[in-house]
């Protein structure tokens, strides 16, 4: 349904959320897990809705997403899902055969209560957990917080794993964030430029990425292994990208297991991802290659060379807390202006620190945490911006008003190749700037009269 309607009047909403920018946190707890080598997700809670977490990122990364349920009835919802996770946990260890169920809880189970803890305790000592075999989760209610969330509490049970040591093995642990997996290749291949070992939780790259063969695979090759992450109290360090989605994780690592954490944001474009490198260098006690000074001098020439078309463009830009941070930062050092900035994750903390990076803008940046699309189109209808970056629900308000849209972030549903072409480290931020400037300079040969219509912008 289009938006023409959108009333510009804007009015304080409290209980009204309308088209929100996120949603709910199984599906972030779902893609975690399919970073781990081996593991199919399990929903506890009905079918329904771990039918619609599957086709979500099935949607967004045109792979198919195996997933099981405790399938709760209306005996489950009353008297509790202990009974249907026990079954659930025997039935895939002998009909699937995965090397590990990770375990996430949805509305329902955590407002009856059910403790996943104790029913996979019991589940081990009754013998439905294979030796050898691994079963972990995360409580991951709907009702609070975003997909975001969800991912950060999985994560943060895969940090769990980690095992009592004295001794180190330095590696790095690096925890990448929701990001797509071709940007932990592209993590991972920066890593191995530097020459430094690492253990990057969850990664799922080659999972959800992975080629056409021929061959079908229930369980891709990609992925971290058990016994990397049962290893991960052994490393010098952790390197958490982004607050929000990888935060936890690196700090429990860092109070149990005495792993020194940093909180990085997200290395999307130049200063976050020198602050990336830079961190990776000192934590490992590396040094830098020319080969990657040389592909930070092709952004900054790509930069520089193109100025002139990025410069006092207006921007509005949703997404999730983390991706926003860097890509803010990112716009504004090649003095673009994003002056209207939404994620639907609550959050006061990320509101002030947009309002740090944008401080300097000759226009004032309006930012909303918890905040939903029809707001951040009321903003527009009020004054139009140049360019909207989001991910596909954005196309309605870009195609009402007009305005170039870049799809980013997540869900990307009409559109292919995201999972495939990176947009983090020096190489993601020339494919960002590649995007920005084709659809601006679309833009302007759309809008150029005739009579000065050039072969050579």
């Amino acid at each position: 349904m289009l938006l023409r309607h959108t009333p510009t009047e804007i009015s304080d909403r409290k209980t009204l959320v309308i088209n929100p920018a996120k949603t709910c946190q199984p599906i972030g707890a779902m893609y975690a897990a399919l970073g781990v080598k081996g593991c199919l997700p399990h929903s506890h809670g009905s079918q329904g809705c771990c039918a619609y977490h599957r086709s979500m990122l099935t949607r967004h990364y045109k792979e198919p997403v195996s997933a099981a349920t405790s399938s709760f009835t209306e005996g489950a919802s009353v008297f509790g899902g202990q009974a249907n996770l026990i079954q659930a946990i025997n039935n895939i260890f002998t009909v699937y055969e995965p090397e590990v169920i990770a375990v996430h809880t949805t509305c329902l189970s955590e407002t009856i209560g059910d403790d996943l803890t104790q029913i996979i305790t019991k589940a081990s000592k009754e013998g439905k957990i294979p030796e050898g075999k691994t079963v972990f989760g995360a409580p991951t209610p709907s009702y609070v917080g975003s997909h975001v969330t969800g991912f950060s509490n999985m994560v943060k049970a895969m940090a769990q794993l980690a095992e009592p040591t004295s001794q180190k093995n330095g590696k790095v642990n690096i925890i990448p964030g929701w990001v797509e997996p071709c940007d932990m290749e592209e993590i991972k291949r920066l890593c191995s430029m530097i020459g430094v070992d690492i253990t990057m939780f969850p990664d799922t790259s080659g999972v959800l990425n992975g080629p056409l063969s021929g061959e079908y695979k229930m369980f891709p090759d990609g992925g971290v292994t058990i016994k990397e992450l049962k290893e991960a109290g052994q490393a010098t360090g952790t390197i958490a990208l982004g607050e929000w989605c990888s935060a936890d994780g690196a700090r429990w690592l860092d109070s149990k297991h005495k792993v020194p954490c940093t909180v990085l944001d997200m290395p999307f474009g130049l200063k976050a991802t020198d602050r990336f490198i830079d961190v990776l260098r000192t934590v490992a006690g590396a040094s830098i290659p020319e080969s990657v000074s040389y592909e930070r001098g092709q952004l900054v020439d790509m930069i520089s060379d193109m100025h002139q078309y990025l410069y006092g463009k207006k921007v509005a830009i949703y997404g999730d807390p983390d991706q926003l941070i860097s890509m803010v930062e990112f716009l504004r050092s090649i003095d673009m202006c994003p002056v209207y900035v939404v994620t639907g994750t609550p959050g006061k903390k990320f509101e002030k620190r947009i309002k740090e990076l944008t401080a300097d803008m000759p226009y004032e940046c309006k930012v909303k945490a918890k905040g939903d699309m029809f707001l951040m189109h009321q903003w527009i209808k009020n004054e139009p911006v140049d360019l909207l970056m989001g991910n596909s629900y954005g196309k309605y308000i870009a195609r009402d008003e007009d305005i170039p849209f870049l799809r980013w972030g997540f869900p990307i549903t009409d559109r292919q190749g995201h999972q495939y072409f990176p947009t983090v480290g020096y190489k993601g931020g020339l494919r960002l700037l590649e995007k920005i400037l084709g659809l601006l300079m679309d833009r302007i040969d759309r809008d150029t009269p005739e009579e000065t219509f050039e072969l050579v912008l």
